[in-house]
């Protein structure tokens, strides 16, 4: 019969997980009334308490925030044994709360079962087992050992017996960036305590120790007076996964009495049928620290460190062992685990990982501008060679680059001048590269990582996420499909970049910006021509301009992407361009940029001019009406103005005044008199100016700009693809800018008709001169 209480709990568990992954949305009452009761916001404790299912409806809020669609929802894949790992903590507060001495047979059959298992699973024989929720947490342990095993008076003297003899760490320069720094400060060891021995420069992979200078090093230090305690190798480093020389690390270690630690991804590998010997020899190792939980998929268990040493004191001592039972229940989610999903399950998916990295492999070796590896471009041996080309393919990681020879450009575009920023502009295709995969392509679960000497690569490691994101061939393949759309585009943009540069170094109103970390065809700032502003009003309108024509290019339909750039860029005002597609014409690309600026410039001259000029305008008006005003005043006499005398006189003797009214000419910005118009009845300066040529450009309906005439319709673009040809053809036709010296010269009939007539068919009455400056303003 099972226990009520445990079974009571497993339905607990699993109906809180039915409701934290059912992906049913709250009501529109139901979130209005979260947002009105102010739940989402730390407040005091209830007092009436609630129940389990608004508390899980709580968390779920909490978790999901406001995403709507069920995709964004899952975090990751948890499948059953995910779920038992979950039950294990549940059960570990359980268990917890059982009588001492049957607690105490729980945890050591707990504890015995699954170190056991793991040292038979990775091939670690006569091991135990340090579970600990940190990955460096193992590693501390390890030191604290070595320095108790060195050290023997360490226990009662404490750091005074390390002054005599300081130890030396020894850890790779392609180890975990910080690692070195964090067991310092873990050991209360001052920093000339550790030592970063090189990676190989001239034979064998970049990321592996170089093992002839850290023998140099030890032999070293033991002349000076310190004591070599321990040496972290790499099973699989964190950026290239690329394995140490384990087997000749060994025998350094023992013959300089080290401590040997190993850890890396590539240590998962031990557990398959075949496994290369750089791997192998890990087994031999005094120590090495196993992730198991993203291995296989296993939320929230814990790291494994196994290690060897016959000293059960000493391990006490180092904190690896613990009377405590609460203690060694950490290892029951993993127990739980483990039985679920038993040796073929655990193998099963290790060998699923590495079978996703040999398709990937595979696949990119017969991509054009796609490098893998460049371990073989040293001088080495045929064997070490050999060696290499087996590590490469065993390997559970794959690091790859968009890589393009520079000595041979391809048509249609120029690199010349890309040796010196190259190694930049690379990088920033590849970071663009590894972002668009990722995106595209969730569930291959892509990264990019910076390395020190190959740079920006994107990185598959199958082993560290297809058991949580639940990859599968298809998802392997659909990343190769994208992976191939996305190499023309990159080949393009990088044989662009140059022709780009050239056409904007031509324009004098252009400034080409050099930004290589940007991923695109390049950037350019527009500067206005303005010379007679000050540096503020200067900036303020080439800052408005730029903005405008950033504006009218998002407008235009191509297929090429215009921002303003990163959001914490260095250089302002700029128009950002990104990637470039074969049939781009550059050319035309540059031309429409500046006519489109120079028309926003022109634009705002002429609003600015016409400001000036109706402001004088209005002055020279109200001179005129006061002078129209004094002579009329001269005329009439006196007596007229008077309010009852004015009007008698004018009964018996009317005056025959003239109505003079005035027109405001825009183009030449003066004031002139309307008796010609009413005189001839007709506007003199109604005649239609002559327009500027217009240049007419056809383009099919669906076709984008900036695209080259004869342009293949296969060519791939990163935005959107070219639309199909409709039954008709139509013209459209594009408006050229009238260049700044036709501007200036002056036109007699060249003016703007409708403002013009809008003043000039103003007739001033006699008596109301002075109202029509009210209406000039």
């Amino acid at each position: 019969m099972m226990d009520p209480t445990l079974a009571e709990m497993g339905n607990h568990l699993s109906d809180a997980m039915k409701i934290l992954e059912s992906g049913k949305l709250e009501s529109e009452q139901g979130k209005e009334r979260r947002k009105l009761s102010w739940k989402d916001f730390p407040g005091p404790l209830q007092g009436d308490g609630q129940d389990v299912v608004s508390i899980l409806q709580l968390v779920q809020n909490l978790m999901h925030g406001e995403d709507e669609k069920q995709g964004h929802r899952r975090m990751q894949y948890v499948g059953e044994q995910g779920h038992m790992a979950l039950l294990g903590h549940s059960l570990a507060a359980y268990i917890s709360v059982l009588e001492r001495e049957r607690l105490r047979k729980l945890t050591t059959r707990i504890l015995s079962d699954t170190t056991l298992w793991l040292c038979r699973l990775f091939r670690y024989e006569n091991g135990s087992a340090y579970y600990h929720e940190d990955d460096c947490e193992g590693l501390v342990k390890m030191c604290r050992l070595a320095i108790n095993t060195h050290y023997e008076d360490y226990a009662t003297e404490g750091f005074t017996v390390l002054s005599s003899k300081p130890p030396v760490i020894y850890q790779s320069a392609a180890s975990r960036p910080g690692l070195g720094q964090h067991l310092c400060s873990q050991l209360g060891l001052p920093l000339s305590s550790l030592c970063i021995v090189p990676c190989n420069t001239m034979f064998g992979s970049l990321h592996q120790m170089d093992v002839a200078l850290l023998d140099k090093l030890i032999r070293d230090d033991r002349e000076s007076g310190k004591l070599p305690l321990l040496l972290i190798a790499n099973a699989g480093t964190p950026g290239a996964g690329h394995t140490d020389k384990l087997s000749r690390l060994k025998e350094l270690c023992v013959q300089h009495n080290m401590w040997l630690h190993v850890e890396g991804v590539n240590l998962a590998t031990l557990v398959l049928g075949q496994v290369s010997s750089t791997v192998t020899a890990a087994t031999k190792c005094d120590s090495m620290t196993l992730t198991p939980g993203p291995w296989l998929g296993l939320p929230a268990v814990p790291a494994v460190t196994l290690y060897r040493h016959e000293d059960p004191a000493l391990s006490l001592a180092a904190g690896l062992t613990s009377s405590q039972p609460v203690e060694k229940l950490r290892a029951l989610p993993l127990w739980l685990s483990l039985q679920y999903l038993g040796h073929d399950g655990i193998l099963q998916r290790i060998k699923h990982a590495s079978q996703l990295s040999q398709q990937l492999l595979e696949h990119l070796k017969t991509l054009a501008s796609i490098k893998t590896s460049d371990v073989l471009d040293s001088e080495v041996s045929l064997i070490e060679a050999l060696r290499m080309v087996e590590d490469e393919l065993n390997s559970p990681v794959v690091v790859f680059r968009f890589s393009q020879d520079s000595s041979t450009p391809s048509s249609g575009g120029s690199v010349k001048g890309y040796v010196a920023g190259e190694r930049d502009i690379l990088d920033a295709l590849n970071r663009w590269l590894g972002e668009q995969l990722a995106q595209q392509v969730p569930l291959s679960g892509v990264d990019v990582v910076e390395l020190e000497d190959e740079g920006t690569c994107v990185r598959f490691s199958p082993l560290m996420t297809a058991a949580a994101l639940g990859t599968q061939e298809n998802d392997v393949a659909a990343l190769v499909e994208k992976l191939g759309e996305m190499i023309p585009v990159l080949s393009c943009t990088l044989r662009f970049r140059q022709d780009f540069k050239d056409e904007v170094l031509q324009q004098a109103s252009l400034s080409y910006i050099e930004d290589q970390s940007w991923p695109g065809l390049g950037v350019v700032r527009y500067e206005a021509r303005s010379t007679d502003l000050d540096e503020d009003k200067r900036q303020y309108r080439g800052e408005r301009i730029n903005s405008d024509l950033l504006k009218k290019l998002m407008e235009l339909d191509t297929d090429l992407y215009f921002s303003d750039g990163p959001e914490f860029c260095e250089e302002k005002n700029c128009i950002f361009i990104g990637m470039a597609t074969e049939d781009l014409d550059v050319a035309e690309l540059v031309e429409t940029i500046v006519s489109i600026g120079r028309d926003i410039e022109e634009s705002g001259k002429f609003f600015e001019n016409m400001t000036e000029v109706v402001r004088r305008g209005i002055q020279e008006a109200e001179q005129q009406l006061q002078k129209a005003n004094e002579e009329k005043l001269m005329e009439e006499g006196v007596l007229r103005q008077i309010p009852l005398v004015g009007s008698v006189l004018n009964w018996f003797s009317p005056v025959q005044a003239s109505v003079k009214g005035r027109t405001f000419n825009l183009a030449e910005g003066c004031l002139d008199s309307t008796e010609p118009v009413y005189s001839v009845k007709a506007q003199m300066n109604k005649e239609a100016s002559l327009d500027s040529p217009k240049s007419v450009t056809k383009h099919f309906p669906g076709q984008k700009l900036f695209r080259r005439h004869g342009a293949g319709a296969d060519s791939v673009s990163d935005t959107s693809s070219v639309s199909h040809l409709e039954e008709s053809f139509r013209e459209t036709a594009h408006v050229q800018a009238i260049d700044a010296e036709e501007a200036e010269v002056p036109q007699e009939h060249h003016v703007h008709i409708e403002a013009e007539t809008a003043l000039s068919d103003q007739r001033v009455p006699e008596g109301q001169e002075t109202e029509s400056v009210d209406t000039l303003r």
